[in-house]
């Protein structure tokens, strides 16, 4: 065995460093805190309405079986099942709000398979946070608002379970620009952050 054989063996001791550490993130602004948090949230009233109607609670706009009818066999199986995915999902991607001023937003967390431990893609992360708010805002104000407001009514009064109706839907409309707020704080904090 030659020494170049050894050489190529062992790793120098520069190799076995961990490389720099990222310099910190600087800390995010107390309005994102809260505008991710309110986000967040946005999500849960209509999905507890939606819950409330498959399981035959009155919310005056719609009867259950109404609802019902749209899916096979009329099941209440496949109603739940379909409300309660639509509600895990929304919840999910309003969740990850959140990680936009929380330090998984920098460094996913090590219990992650694959990324665990490794830094976010921060201009990856905007343009996703980004193109998520404009979905989230044209399918609330747009589609969904938009389209109640322009649908007529069978009698110009409000009923009880319409203000319910709209009570449970209306924070989603806070969802899409409180979002957008959030990642452009996003993006300041990972420009202002110094290069190592």
């Amino acid at each position: 065995m030659t020494t170049t054989d050894l050489a190529r063996r062992e790793p120098r001791p520069e190799s076995r460093l961990p490389p720099p550490a990222r310099p910190p993130l600087p800390p995010a602004p107390r309005w994102a805190v809260r505008s991710a948090q309110v986000a967040a949230w946005s999500t849960v009233p209509s999905g507890l309405w939606r819950v409330a109607l498959v399981l035959g609670v009155p919310v005056g706009v719609m009867e259950r079986e109404e609802f019902l009818a749209a899916f096979p066999d009329n099941s209440a199986l496949i109603g739940l099942a379909y409300v309660l995915l639509i509600g895990a999902v929304a919840e999910a991607a309003s969740y990850l709000t959140l990680g936009l001023v929380r330090p998984w937003g920098d460094v996913a967390p090590r219990r992650l398979p694959l990324v665990g431990g490794r830094p976010v893609n921060a201009g990856f992360a905007v343009l996703a946070a980004s193109l998520g708010a404009l979905t989230v805002t044209v399918m609330w104000w747009v589609f969904f608002f938009g389209g109640l407001l322009t649908t007529p009514g069978p009698d110009p009064g409000i009923s009880a379970g319409e203000v319910l109706f709209v009570a449970a839907y209306a924070p989603l409309l806070l969802w899409g620009p409180l979002l957008a707020a959030v990642t452009w704080s996003y993006h300041r904090r990972h420009r202002a952050r110094p290069r190592p």
